[in-house]
């Protein structure tokens, strides 16, 4: 048990794959051709993907983690994660994590919004056919903490009942929009149903998160072969997230003044 307590996992957060993206979604984008070769770096390392389900169940559990293990997620939904991710997983047989933003992907549910080319449902009932676990990301990705307790349930509730209706299995993990959550939200979507769920943080994911605030590392455009090679074997990730984390720091101080003051105003209404 202490083994499992101590163990730190790396939780890859991706979202576009695609050769050429638009300007909204091209820092967090990778190619085609280096997401084949990270890949290939997870598979001549040794490491083990699993699913995000199987984390959470096994540090739930007590079960021993499979040798090295590691996740691969994608947020969002976009149309390149079928395109191009999809070949390049199945080549090496790795399950992976997508987590959809129901309104924005196309179909009798979009409301528009979406950054880039979304995946539609055959596409996302063709990735869960073939092992990609499929979890929910709300349904239109709203700053989660910043709605209203009937908002924040239905982006919650709306997106489970979309996935469930549209692939007949009730999704069991969620990741965060953003990366947002306070403690408030994480109950919320524990109180809808979803069993685990993902922030960013990018942190190694450990047992002592619990299962509503795993951590993940951001891989985007600019993840060259060395640094990708730092995230899965978890060395100097936070040397590697400095500037990130100063700026999601800053961030986070603009975030509580714009919720104070939007306490203020609603209270002088």
């Amino acid at each position: 048990m202490a083994e499992q307590d101590d163990a730190r996992v790396p939780v890859l957060m991706y979202h576009a794959v695609a050769a050429d993206p638009n300007d909204a979604t091209r820092a967090l984008s990778v190619t085609p051709e280096a997401f084949a070769e990270q890949l290939a770096a997870i598979a001549d390392r040794d490491l083990t993907p699993v699913g995000t389900a199987e984390l959470a169940a096994a540090w739930r559990s007590g079960r021993p983690l499979p040798r090295r293990p590691v996740l691969i997620t994608f947020d969002d939904g976009y149309e390149g994660v079928h395109r191009h991710a999809l070949p390049a997983l199945a080549k090496h047989g790795f399950p992976a994590t997508l987590f959809v933003s129901t309104g924005w992907l196309r179909g009798p549910y979009e409301t528009g919004g979406a950054p880039d080319t979304m995946l539609d449902w055959d596409q996302v009932r063709e990735l869960a056919a073939a092992g990609v676990e499929i979890g929910g990301h709300s349904h239109t990705h709203p700053q989660l903490d910043q709605l209203g307790e009937e908002r924040l349930r239905f982006e919650l509730i709306h997106c489970k009942e979309i996935v469930s209706d549209q692939l007949g299995t009730v999704p069991a993990s969620f990741a965060y929009p953003y990366g947002y959550s306070d403690r408030r939200v994480r109950r919320a979507v524990r109180e809808t149903g979803y069993g685990q769920a993902l922030a960013v943080g990018n942190g190694l994911a450990r047992r002592a998160q619990g299962p509503y605030a795993l951590r993940r590392v951001t891989v985007r455009r600019r993840t060259g072969p060395e640094e990708f090679a730092r995230l899965i074997e978890g060395r100097a990730i936070a040397r590697t997230f400095a500037g990130d984390r100063a700026l999601t720091k800053g961030y986070a101080v603009l975030r509580r003044m714009r919720q104070a003051r939007g306490r203020v105003l609603g209270a002088g209404a």
